[in-house]
């Protein structure tokens, strides 16, 4: 169970790495192509999820190899569960209603979970 949790939250780490850096470092007009919802939500708030992203990354990989908190891994995945139910909800309500990856990323951040809690 250890090196699947290893896997996942580190495929899921490197995915919130990414997006939360571009969240935090590009300009509206650089995220609009991949990202239709930035033009609803003021730029401070998407820089701050970028921010919570980049962190949550942090949380899902550092207190279990360092070892010290290692509950705050689990911490982190449930927070990218309700990250992305609330992405969910922002996408459905807005023109932009594809949802395939936050669902798969809802579903990849439940496992993570799980597997957290048996490290």
């Amino acid at each position: 169970m250890n090196i699947a949790y290893w896997i996942v939250a580190g495929l899921l780490a490197l995915f919130y790495c990414y997006a939360g850096t571009l969240k935090v470092t590009r300009s509206r007009d650089r995220l609009r192509p991949m990202m239709a919802w930035v033009d609803r939500i003021p730029l401070p708030a998407v820089r701050a999820l970028g921010t919570v992203e980049i962190l949550g990354a942090i949380g899902l990989v550092l207190p279990p190899l360092t070892g010290v908190a290692p509950s705050l891994a689990t911490a982190a995945a449930v927070g990218f569960v309700l990250l992305q139910t609330g992405a969910i909800a922002v996408h459905l309500t807005g023109a932009d209603r594809r949802i395939a990856l936050n669902v798969g990323l809802t579903a990849t951040a439940a496992v993570t979970v799980w597997l957290a809690a048996g490290v």
